[in-house]
């Protein structure tokens, strides 16, 4: 039985990837918010809840995130920028999956394949970006991808056969995209989770540090 430890379980893709993960025989230790009181915003929070996990754990997921914080929308120009956003926005959507990949040393074994993924974003990619806007998230999103790459390198020096990647879930159907879908082309939760335990199986040791869409595609940074 794998032992996974999944962040954001309580969201629309983290539930889907719980039922997922347990449907086919995995134990899901989950931490969230509204289950377990766990603030991505608040450092002592993330100590407190990881440092009393043993593992180890053979898989870490983060599938929290946030486009919208304390109202404050995707801005649509340089005019609408402001510091908050985007301090909020770098906080929940960078900084704390980074402290979250802090404790996979500890937390993920030596001795045999284990994976940490973080749900990115394309919009997190410079080299895809061909429409601007949306400046704090995309920021945010892009500073994960870089943490991502350089957790692998550290993480690949003493866990040999561990995969560290960024994944794109593509639009998904859930409460977090619902005002921005449009004509986007969406996929349910179910799928959508589906879609990344798809690709995270496809992935070795040779492709830590890098960054996958949902079809197993890499994304450009």
């Amino acid at each position: 039985m794998k032992s996974i430890l999944l962040i954001g379980n309580s969201g629309g893709i983290g539930h889907a990837l719980q039922g997922t993960l347990e449907a086919r025989g995995a134990k899901v230790t989950g931490l969230s918010r509204r289950d377990t009181g766990l603030d991505l915003s608040d450092e002592a929070s993330i100590e407190g809840q990881l440092s009393a996990l043993s593992g180890p754990f053979d898989a870490i997921l983060v599938a929290s995130g946030a486009l919208e914080i304390n109202g404050a929308r995707p801005e649509k120009a340089l005019s609408q920028l402001t510091q908050s956003a985007l301090v909020e926005q770098f906080i929940v959507n960078a900084a704390g999956p980074a402290l979250i990949l802090k404790h996979a040393p500890r937390l993920l074994p030596k001795d045999r394949p284990s994976q940490f993924a973080a749900l990115s974003a394309r919009v997190g990619s410079i080299g895809d970006n061909k429409i601007g806007g949306w400046y704090s998230y995309r920021a945010a999103k892009a500073a994960l991808n870089q943490i991502i790459h350089t957790g692998a390198i550290e993480l690949a020096r003493t866990h040999k056969q561990a995969v560290c990647v960024a994944l794109h879930p593509g639009t998904v159907q859930t409460p977090f995209t619902a005002k921005y879908l449009g004509r986007h082309p969406s996929v349910p939760a179910a799928q959508a989770a589906l879609n990344l335990l798809s690709v995270l199986e496809g992935l070795g040791p040779d492709k830590t540090g890098q960054f996958f869409d949902w079809a197993g595609k890499p994304v450009p940074w």
